[in-house]
């Protein structure tokens, strides 16, 4: 089947045929139909099989009639991540050359001033993160009471990412009347829960199981030790090694270790660019874009660059740390083998892993094969200084890595300024020897400190072989000589009446 046939209008016919596309992919061609019929649809597709031509090619034809009003968008697509809600708009800017329709794009990184202007011009099309949409709406610069066409993309990153409350809000925001677009790669219990409360009678569109990985992607394990710079050696050995690599992307968990992988990989010589969180917009756009157009073949992300990012021939994905939750795998190792090329996805393994590795095959279905070839890492000389953080404490609090303790050390400079001035060594120190100090008299618990009442009550406790007490007073006492008492003591006490 082509393109004719889906019923698109001949404007994005003909965007379509520029861009050298001739037949659709299984997603567009049971999508559009029922989009373009004005029914709400559940798509669940894997990564890369082309969702977002799926909702873009028939909002163009249904958008080419009517006009958009000031500050009252006519569709709106929510997208979990800034990279994703730019790559939609390049999508409507490609596929939507030959019609005047306007696009705007809410992220964060931009100025408010600049995106309230676009809303006050009308805008038929507007890409959104959840934050920056809601920012504006409780501004009272945007209206949702006009659009027509929901779009939610990546709804399972959105659960991912804590934003199923923002979209639950926003749902509430738009009419009850709107046409709702889903798109999600995974079905978790949660975001069954969402279409089941916001989609009506939708047309469920699945081209595959949820959770699959592509099989034009070749999957490998490969074994490392617990430590960090072990993970990286290996890591510029498998680069170094790695067969028809064109360029690749590295997945690591934290922003932290981006930047430590990025900075090490610099070091020993490779082209890398980062690209995670925290870094402001024009960076992670420059970064991304270096990417795409081969100025740098390496790519250390977060998994900010795991979901839907089209960048179409990347030949490899490592895994430099194993996702905590097995349905981000299936993200990341979709950054390869896309639009039927072949691709290969090698994550490294530690002993902590395992257990993620077992939720990972569970998930996907399959297991994943030992990468061939010994990639067992020994330390080099220069690893020393990449010692675990816990040896190093304990190093510093002996006084330093083969560093002399106090008593020594003196020893020592005394010994090398005998041998500067060609002398011998003295055969014995003339420091005169410590006296041994006597030991401290222990009492024992159950003696009490002071008195001759003490002494009295424990009269029974033999005395052989006990130490007397520490700076015990010494109290002279004559049988019936109560002088020592206190005077209330000694006041006389009334018998009780019938005693």
């Amino acid at each position: 089947m082509s393109f004719s046939n889906l019923g698109l209008s001949e404007k994005v016919l003909a965007a379509v045929a520029a861009t050298g596309y001739t037949n659709p992919t299984p997603i567009q061609e049971q999508a559009i139909p029922h989009v373009l019929a004005r029914k709400d649809v559940l798509g669940i597709a894997q990564t890369g099989t082309g969702k977002t031509a799926a909702f873009v090619l028939p909002m163009l034809t249904i958008l080419e009639k009517g006009r958009a009003r000031a500050r009252m968008p006519r569709t709106l697509i929510l997208e979990p991540t800034r990279e994703l809600a730019a790559q939609v708009k390049e999508n409507f800017d490609r596929y939507g050359a030959g019609q005047k329709l306007n696009v705007a794009l809410l992220i964060g990184g931009v100025s408010f001033g600049d995106q309230d202007a676009k809303l006050m011009r009308g805008v038929d099309v507007l890409i959104a993160t959840p934050g920056r949409l809601l920012d504006h709406t409780e501004r009272g610069g945007l209206l949702l009471t006009g659009v027509e066409l929901l779009v939610i993309d990546e709804a399972d990153r959105m659960l991912d990412m804590g934003f199923i409350p923002d979209i639950e809000r926003i749902c509430k925001l738009v009419p009850f009347t709107r046409q709702t677009l889903f798109f999600t790669a995974t079905m978790p219990p949660e975001i069954r829960r969402i279409t089941e409360a916001f989609l009506h009678n939708p047309q469920k569109v699945e081209v595959s199981r949820p959770a699959t990985t592509a099989v034009t992607v070749t999957q490998a394990q490969v074994p490392a030790g617990r430590e960090a710079h072990e993970k990286r050696e290996l890591l510029r050995r498998l680069l170094r090694e790695a067969k028809d690599l064109k360029n690749a992307i590295i997945f690591c968990n934290r922003k932290r270790e981006v930047a430590i992988v990025h900075k090490s990989l610099q070091k020993h010589g490779f082209s890398v660019g980062a690209l995670h969180g925290d870094m402001d917009q024009p960076a992670r756009m420059a970064a991304l874009d270096q990417f795409r157009k081969g100025e740098l073949p390496l790519l250390v992300a977060s998994d900010v660059a795991a979901r839907g990012l089209d960048i179409p021939e990347v030949s490899h994905v490592f895994n430099f740390d194993v996702p905590h939750h097995a349905d981000d795998y299936v993200h990341r190792i979709g950054r390869t083998g896309r639009a039927g090329r072949t691709g290969t996805a090698i994550s490294i393994v530690t002993p902590l892993d395992q257990k993620s590795m077992a939720a990972i095959e569970k998930l996907i279905g399959q297991s994943i094969p030992r990468a061939e070839g010994d990639y067992e890492v020994h330390a080099e000389a220069g690893d020393a200084i990449e010692r675990p953080r816990e040896q190093r404490g304990r190093e510093r609090s002996r006084g330093g890595r083969g560093k002399p303790q106090r008593g020594e050390r003196r020893g020592h400079d005394r010994e090398r300024s005998h041998e500067a001035r060609g002398e011998a060594r003295p055969a014995a120190e003339a420091r005169p020897a410590r006296e041994a100090r006597p030991q401290r008299e222990t009492r024992p618990s159950s003696e009490p400190r002071h008195g001759a009442r003490a002494q009295a009550n424990n009269s029974h406790v033999p005395s052989i072989g006990r130490p007397e007490p520490r700076r015990q007073r010494e109290v002279d006492t004559e049988p019936g000589d109560h002088s020592h008492l206190p005077a209330f003591l000694l006041r006389p006490v009334r018998s009780p009446a019938g005693a």
